[in-house]
């Protein structure tokens, strides 16, 4: 192609500003035109491109039609067009926005081989391109096909003055006519909005405006919205007042997180409540870019398993009608895990198969055709079997287990409580000295106080406003408080539990309690362990309902939602928390369907039943974002204090608590990684001040996502880059790391519910009683009368091996999906290397911990490594599965 030089450039140019009006302007005129004839020989180039895209699976029913007529479509005429947008050149007469190179078309879409059931494919497409345009800075494509496609990327080869062009699309891509306007997708380079090529700006305003929408309308699956709502859709007033629940959201009985609109009808019962999706239905509405991948949602499959329980409980009930659905012994409950539990003689197969698909049912029976239930055995009694029932093991796991977020530091005694007095008496606790300091070494309590030794699992308060509403159910519980005493091998040793009903006479009498203290044989060991196992049931419903569901799942959506809304995904901040936000939207649109609406496992399962939501909704009202960073929340529980000759100014009083030290290393490890990247971008306040996009997101998070505490004081004002740096610390952290900790650590401990009970069905025995005289005979089956029944055991373990698995495509912290291609900053690539590098670090300093015998809670007596902080970094075959360890990006399951 030839080359005009540059000194021809300036003549030509020099003489079009000296034409003037009449003969100069004919005289020059030949000259224009052969000149101007050069230049568009110049400017014309090819840009060769590839991309990358998944078709819709053809197998699927709902799809076959629709990818047979796009292969015929193809031998008609091209169906997938490309279009380059200049970042550096404006077409004046379309808003200003970047000029537009020609239409290129997807070559080789019908030879391309591609398996049936989708998959990734490259496809070759060829661009006319003008030189003059300069860096192509975005595209618009345009699907004539019926059916969709995921578009991975767009690779440009030599485009000149920059080389190589990346965009990462990660999208799906519906047919045209599913849109009022033309989806664009931008290259890997980020921008401040005052930074942004004035060409792109538009572009950029234009896709934030499309993915609020206009708040009407039911979503569907196309639809690229993100918008709030409350929690109005967990009830079916419709079905009767068993299914009616209460709004959460909008009010100041019931505050609670917003989560994603879909625009559903509501009831005919009640116009305040969204009407439901059929009960199997999976289909509830999420942007499609939010949704599982394939692969995961193939291997999340087994959530149909809550779907069928809802829908043939009768069913299942009738085949254990020759039982009194218990576990007669310990050895029952070993058989699910050794060999299973054999099913009557009942055709279940034909009693199911009419309402429920081969492929759901098959979760319930093993390979080989029996009709069994089987589960892997859990980590807690892989190694011994007995050892979980020890007091050692009960208290560490307050450390190292599956909650280990909530115990405290006694700083006052006897324990006092919050509850208003007006209302629930006294509800102070009515330990005293004479039940604990005869296991306290010698100390007097002031001592042991004041020595940092005492500590407290707390779980009265939280529980007693709502324990007649749910001892009026099924369940049989207490409000629960346990004291522990920090031996000098850095172990805890319980003291006492004490156990609290509301008064008979009503609440402003107070509560009546009783307090038991450790022992190891005849009927008071046996005492003993039963109220231990109030103290975990308890817990396990705090941790299900609160550690878990809200203080991850559901505090987590609303920062998703005004990501997607206010930050454009050329912004850089939307670029590092990104990961921390996939698939957090469609797990729990999931939940709300299956999980915790009325009626649904989680209800079915865990002792508050009718009232589990609802309670959450309560302890929400204490919920501060600034105290989910770890620190923050050490100091608040009092385990740990200001120390500024610790390297990280903290210092733990519990020093083998794993939990705390692995975390702070993570912690601090995405502190470091957070404070350069805002650094790079947000060199002064004034950057960040007066980032238009940035104080929009968060004023949405505080006034909107989270619109019910949005007069709370604790709110960053977001008028400095430290507060920015904290805040996304504690969103990467929370969506993270805290959440691994408290989720995958769910079927090694809690997948032996004896270990972790969720449900207790009946008092303590009193003395003298029959069941106290069944107690002293036969302690374990007693033991298993009290708690989790049998087909609750079932449909319990059931659903946490679900939750507790990886998906074999997990992205995990300190990894990218788009390994190196996310970004275009060099800069920055080194800094998440050296991000990426501190984890490998972390990874074998937990490794040696775990086998360093001084550090007996790491182990315990069940010989179970603290591994659910490991960051798995290094491992990049991406098996999934139960592994007990690894820290998703995000949270994703």
């Amino acid at each position: 192609m030839p080359r005009f030089r540059v000194m021809e450039v300036l003549h030509f140019t020099s003489k079009m500003k000296n034409t003037e009006k009449g003969s100069d302007r004919a005289e020059d005129g030949g000259e224009v035109e052969s000149v101007c004839c050069e230049v568009d020989e110049v400017k014309k180039m090819k840009i060769r491109g590839r991309v990358r895209l998944m078709k819709k699976n053809m197998l699927d029913i709902n799809d076959f039609m629709a990818s047979l007529l796009d292969r015929i479509g193809e031998m008609l005429g091209k169906r997938v067009s490309l279009q380059l947008i200049s970042e550096s050149q404006s077409d004046l007469g379309n808003g200003i926005r970047g000029k537009l190179g020609k239409e290129a078309y997807l070559e080789k879409w019908i030879t391309t081989v591609t398996s049936l059931r989708g998959g990734e494919a490259e496809f070759p497409v060829t661009f006319d391109w003008d030189e003059s345009l300069g860096i192509p800075g975005a595209f618009i494509i345009k699907n004539h096909h019926h059916g969709q496609f995921y578009l991975r990327t767009l690779t440009l080869e030599d485009v000149p003055g920059c080389g190589t062009v990346k965009f990462i699309c990660n999208s799906w891509v519906y047919p045209t006519h599913r849109y009022k306007y033309d989806r664009v997708f931008f290259s890997n380079k980020a921008y401040l909005p005052c930074q942004t090529p004035a060409p792109l700006q538009k572009y950029r305003e234009d896709e934030l405006v499309n993915l609020r929408g206009d708040g009407t309308g039911e979503l569907k699956e196309w639809d690229r919205i993100y918008d709030y709502d409350y929690y109005n859709d967990l009830g079916f007033p419709d079905k009767g007042p068993e299914y009616v629940r209460q709004v959460l959201g909008g009010s100041k009985e019931y505050p609670y997180p917003r989560r994603g609109r879909t625009g559903r009808k509501p009831t005919k019962t009640d116009p305040k409540s969204e009407s439901r999706l059929p009960m199997l239905s999976l289909d509830i509405y999420v942007p499609r870019d939010e949704q599982f991948t394939r692969t995961k949602f193939s291997q999340y499959l087994a959530y149909s398993l809550k779907s069928i329980v809802q829908v043939t409980l009768p069913e299942i009930l009738s085949l254990w009608d020759k039982t009194i659905n218990e576990f007669d012994s310990l050895d029952d409950i070993n058989r699910i895990y050794e060999g299973g539990i054999k099913l009557p003689k009942v055709n279940l197969l034909r009693k199911v198969k009419e309402r429920i698909p081969w492929t759901m049912i098959k979760e319930l029976v093993r390979s080989d055709g029996e009709w069994l239930l089987k589960f892997p055995m859990p980590d807690v009694i892989k190694k011994h079997k007995s050892a979980w029932r020890t007091d050692e093991e009960f208290a560490r796991e307050m450390l190292a287990g599956v909650n280990p977020v909530v115990i405290r530091r006694l700083e006052e005694f006897p324990p006092r409580s919050k509850l208003d007095p007006q209302v629930y008496g006294n509800q102070h606790s009515h330990i005293r000295e004479h039940h604990i300091e005869m296991n306290m070494d010698g100390l007097t309590i002031n001592k042991a106080i004041d020595s940092n030794k005492m500590f407290i699992l707390d779980h009265h308060d939280t529980l007693m406003p709502y324990l007649r509403r749910v001892n009026s159910t099924k369940t049989k519980t207490y409000a629960t408080r346990t004291l522990l005493f920090l031996q000098a091998d850095g172990t805890l040793k319980p003291l006492a539990i004490e156990l609290s009903l509301p008064h008979p006479q009503g609440d402003r009498h107070g509560c009546v309690s009783r307090i038991f203290m450790p022992a190891d044989e005849g009927v008071e060991g046996s005492v003993w362990q039963l109220a231990k196992a109030y103290a975990a049931v308890n817990d396990s419903g705090f941790h299900q309902l609160i550690s878990h569901w809200l203080n991850t799942h559901a505090v987590m959506e609303p920062f998703v939602i005004a990501t997607h809304r206010q930050l454009s995904v050329l912004h850089p901040i939307y670029n590092l928390l990104h990961p921390h936000l996939r698939d957090t939207m469609h797990i729990n649109a999931l939940a709300r369907q299956i999980l915790i609406n009325a009626g649904g496992i989680l209800e079915r399962t865990v002792y508050p039943a009718k009232y589990a939501m609802e309670m959450s909704a309560v302890v929400y009202k204490n919920w501060v974002f600034t105290e989910q960073a770890l620190p923050a929340d050490l100091l608040k529980r009092g385990m740990a204090v200001v120390d500024l000759g610790s390297p990280n100014g903290l210092k733990l009083l519990i020093e083998d608590y794993p939990y705390a030290v692995d975390g702070l290393d993570i912690w601090y490890a995405i502190e470091s990684w957070v404070r350069h990247y805002c650094s790079f971008y947000y060199p002064t306040d004034d950057q960040m001040l007066g980032d238009t996009e940035l104080q929009s997101w968060w004023s949405e998070i505080r006034d909107v996502g989270h619109g019910d505490k949005k007069h709370e004081q604790w709110w960053p004002k977001m008028k400095a880059v430290e507060e920015l740096i904290q805040c996304c610390t504690t969103i990467i952290w929370t969506a993270s790391a805290f959440h691994a900790a408290i989720n995958f650590g769910q079927y090694p401990y809690a997948g032996y519910l004896p270990n972790r009970p969720t449900v207790s069905r009946q008092f303590m025995p009193e003395p003298g009683t029959d069941e106290y005289n069944e107690l002293e005979r036969n302690p374990d089956k007693m033991f298993l009368k009290t708690i989790t029944a049998q087909l609750q055991t079932l449909l319990g373990v059931s659903l946490i091996e679900i939750l507790s698995r990886h998906s074999s495509d997990e992205v995990y912290l300190g990894q990218r999906e788009d390994s190196e291609d996310w970004t275009r900053d060099d800069e920055i690539r080194e800094m998440f290397g050296r991000f990426r590098d501190r984890l490998f670090e972390i990874e074998r300093n937990i490794v040696e911990r775990n086998e360093d015998g001084r550090w007996k809670n790491r182990r315990g007596s069940v010989d179970v490594p603290y591994t659910l902080l490991y960051p798995n970094t290094s491992d990049y075959s991406r098996v999934g599965g139960l592994t007990g360890k690894g820290i998703p990006n995000s949270v994703s399951m």
